[in-house]
């Protein structure tokens, strides 16, 4: 399919070919649900953590005596029927992420590339470069997009100044082709990539 090419601040640059296999996918929800759960449970940093009875600061000593006192016969006040005792059975750090299929992994790429295009929230640029690495001239060259939330992908590397200017823009996040993500790409308003970016998905998705 074809697409045409956008030239930053405005204007058009040609066309561009999309892969069907790739861009032309009827978006299911339950394999972008899997592959996002999958990138979020990664993310979790899994340090949760109580006391437990070993570790609860109080004193090891026998707390009353083990008869005549009419109450339970209790040895420490460390244990967790007790207020400030340990906590029974409470969280641990732990790790969260879980294995995922390399190949429901790539197919959410395209599933999120698809529905990208499908809504017509995505848009070809001929290349993502700058003279100055400066937000201004940034700003002035995608004021057409609005406030709208931008992700923009390039190819294998990304232009030094650009990377620079993007960094001061709240709603605007680059990231090279090896980046490109599921949960990225489904989180912005509209997805932007470049000719190089378009080829290095091509080849890494094919």
């Amino acid at each position: 399919m074809k697409v045409e090419v956008v030239k930053l601040p405005s204007g058009k640059d040609g066309t561009i070919e999309l892969s069907e296999s790739v861009f032309g996918l009827e978006p299911r929800k339950d394999i972008l649900h899997r592959v996002v759960r999958w990138q979020l449970a990664k993310k979790q940093q899994g340090t949760h953590s109580v006391l437990t009875r070993s570790e609860s600061n109080y004193s090891t000593r026998k707390i009353y005596k083990q008869k005549g006192t009419g109450n339970a016969r209790a040895g420490s006040r460390r244990s967790p029927i007790f207020r400030k005792g340990g906590v029974y059975k409470g969280p641990t750090p732990r790790s969260h992420a879980h294995d995922l299929n390399k190949k429901v992994r790539s197919l959410g790429l395209k599933h999120a590339l698809s529905s990208k295009l499908g809504s017509g929230d995505l848009v070809i640029i001929d290349k993502a470069v700058i003279k100055e690495g400066k937000t201004k001239a940034l700003r002035k060259n995608i004021q057409s997009f609005g406030k709208k939330k931008l992700l923009i992908i390039d190819g294998p590397t990304v232009d030094k100044n650009f990377s620079m200017a993007v960094k001061n823009m709240p709603n605007v996040d680059l990231l090279p082709s090896a980046g490109a993500n599921v949960y990225d790409i489904l989180k912005k308003d509209i997805l932007v990539l470049t000719k190089s970016g378009v080829e290095a998905l091509h080849e890494r998705l094919g």
